[in-house]
């Protein structure tokens, strides 16, 4: 080939790529932020413009004589230029990579996944946080990913062999893919990390952030929420929202952890309206806030009210006119009831039968009753005030079933602990644990039953749409939790060696554990396999309301001693524990 053949092969070589540079936008990407988007991108421009160059010299040489050059030369030209092309890009990119690493802070993990999730994650390590984390091995179950390198790092087994593999790599941190989550809380992997002071992470499913951009605040600590959470529980969606849409529903307690959510949820049901009622403001006015920058499209009400007081809360009834009830308002901590009797009986039995009475009186469709496994078998105050609750909705109920007329259905709904409730044992020892400890237990083999707060109040939201009226739901509340395992799992969480557990006696009115069933009660199923119907002692309720009347008018006597002597007359099964009322339960 001769000069002017190659000066003239050079001239069309640069006059095509040229033009398809620009068409395909080549020059447009910044060389040290380079992706395989870009590569892909320079190869089909490439791949075009010799491709046409090729086409074009062969049939002007057919037809003209004239020829651009050798095919071989313009194949050995593309794939030059594609090489250094490409070169150039990661050669810039890694320049800039290791003139901005900083590895001082830089943290070796494990992350806990070794497919698409897991390597999305990795991928992202690399990109976007390699200045905070550095990947030095994958964790997988499956058998056929074990000792293959992917992105450069081992894919080490999940058994015994393990913290020595970590240990080997100076690797204390794991970050588990989303889909190992439920993997990890069901297996005793769990256990021997935090035993050995592993620091666990957890990322956000994929489709939140398409395996792209992932930031180092989406790198979340395992928190004892995350470990205590059951399988979801799925509720008839398409029931629920046929009972709440187009209606005027009123949460009592909506300030609260509970009722908070039970808004939440019956808002994306697009109801008519929402009456929000609370006595404690401030909460209450954050609602409000929630509610305008949420649900800026429903209509609601958030009212300052106290439930025991009738004249005001049948003032409401008259003015909205409420559908649906669910009423969480009541006081619920156990130590402050026993010192606080009067109160108890004023705003937990007092307000219910308030609203209850109301409900009928201005033809609401249906009451629900939060109640809690306190109730059954009660030891304290506070239990056996919701148990009275209880008695008064359930026998209402059938009084008004017995009359044949078309009233209030009336459910209540029994559970246990709720994971993370304002007051509750998980953010006392959260906080605790931040403060150095010790975290306090008041007894070593105390147990309870735990379940989030979402998946709470959809069971009540599904209980709410099911029977006749008088039923007490039940939940299954899975299995029961020590309460010193959950203390040093959470403290195990903080990485913290320095805080103790300390044992200080159960509190007043408080038992080992807690039922959610008296021994003489049986269940009955119901289409949902987490929800069971308790048959429980009918009540007539003239008797009963007669007996409440006389409780509540001995609440403003103040004398505790009368006040839960008349609760165990309604509620014989009450036998306090650990308190001053025992003396009450005394036999000559």
């Amino acid at each position: 080939m001769d000069s002017s053949t190659i000066d003239k092969t050079i001239l069309w070589t640069v006059v095509a790529n040229l033009i398809f540079f620009r068409v395909f936008r080549t020059y447009s990407n910044v060389l040290r932020f380079s992706s395989f988007v870009d590569i892909m991108r320079i190869f089909v421009s490439l791949t075009v413009s010799y491709g046409v160059l090729m086409i074009l010299s062969l049939l002007l040489d057919a037809y003209l004589g004239i020829r651009i050059g050798a095919i071989s030369v313009l194949f050995m030209a593309y794939v030059i230029n594609f090489a250094m092309m490409a070169c150039s890009r990661i050669v810039v990119k890694m320049f800039f990579e290791v003139l901005n690493f900083d590895g001082s802070h830089t943290t070796n993990v494990f992350i806990y996944g070794a497919k698409e999730a897991g390597v999305n994650i990795a991928k992202s390590l690399r990109v976007n946080l390699r200045n905070h984390y550095r990947l030095r091995g994958f964790i997988a179950d499956e058998p056929e990913l074990i000792g293959k390198v992917m992105m450069g790092a081992k894919v080490f087994p999940n058994d015994e062999a393990l913290i020595e593999n970590m240990n080997d790599r100076d690797v204390h941190t794991i970050i588990v893919s989303p889909a190992k989550m439920e993997k990890l809380k069901k297996s005793d992997m769990i256990d021997t990390l935090l035993s050995n002071n592993v620091k666990l992470l957890t990322a956000p499913p994929l489709s939140e952030w398409g395996g792209q951009a992932l930031n180092k605040t989406q790198l979340k600590e395992i928190q004892i929420e995350d470990l205590l959470q059951r399988e979801p529980i799925e509720v008839d969606i398409h029931k629920i929202a046929s009972h709440l849409e187009g209606k005027r529903v009123m949460i009592t307690g909506a300030a609260g952890s509970i009722g908070s959510e039970i808004m939440r949820q019956v808002a994306s049901f697009n109801p008519y309206k929402l009456i929000l009622i609370d006595q404690a403001e401030t909460p209450l006015h954050d609602i409000r806030l929630e509610l305008q920058d949420r649900w800026r499209d429903i209509d609601a009400e958030t009212i300052v009210a106290d439930i025991s007081n009738a004249t005001r809360m049948e003032a409401i009834f008259r003015e909205y006119k409420p559908q649906y009830i669910f009423h969480a308002a009541a006081y619920k901590h156990v130590p402050m009831m026993e010192d606080n009797v009067s109160e108890s009986i004023q705003i937990n039995v007092s307000g219910t039968r308030t609203l209850a009475d109301l409900a009928v009186k201005f033809g609401s469709e249906k009451f629900v009753m939060i109640s809690t496994d306190k109730a059954v078998n009660p030891t304290n105050v506070m239990g056996c005030s919701k148990r009275i609750c209880e008695i008064y909705v359930q026998s209402l109920a059938k009084k008004l079933q017995k009359e044949g007329t078309r009233s209030v259905q009336f459910i209540t709904t029994r559970f246990g602990n709720v994971l993370g409730s304002n007051g509750s044992v998980i953010p006392r020892f959260r906080d605790q644990i931040q403060r150095g400890g010790p975290v306090t237990v008041t007894h070593p083999e105390i147990i309870r039953y735990f379940m989030t707060i979402p998946e709470a109040c959809r069971l009540v939201l599904e209980a709410g749409s099911m029977g006749n009226g008088g039923e007490i739901y039940i939940f299954d509340m899975g299995k029961p939790v020590k309460i010193v395992d959950l203390a040093k799992r959470m403290i195990s969480l903080s990485g913290r060696t320095d805080v103790k557990i300390e044992f200080t006696g159960l509190r007043h009115g408080e038992k080992l554990y807690e039922e959610l069933l008296n021994v003489k009660e049986l269940t009955k199923p119901t289409y949902h396999e987490k929800i069971m119907i308790a048959t429980v002692r009918e009540y007539d309720y003239d008797e009963v309301k007669e007996r409440i009347q006389k409780l509540i008018d001995v609440s403003y006597t103040y004398d505790q001693m009368k006040i839960v002597a008349a609760m165990k007359d309604i509620v014989p099964e009450f036998v306090s524990k650990n308190s001053c009322f025992e003396a009450l339960d005394k036999k000559d």
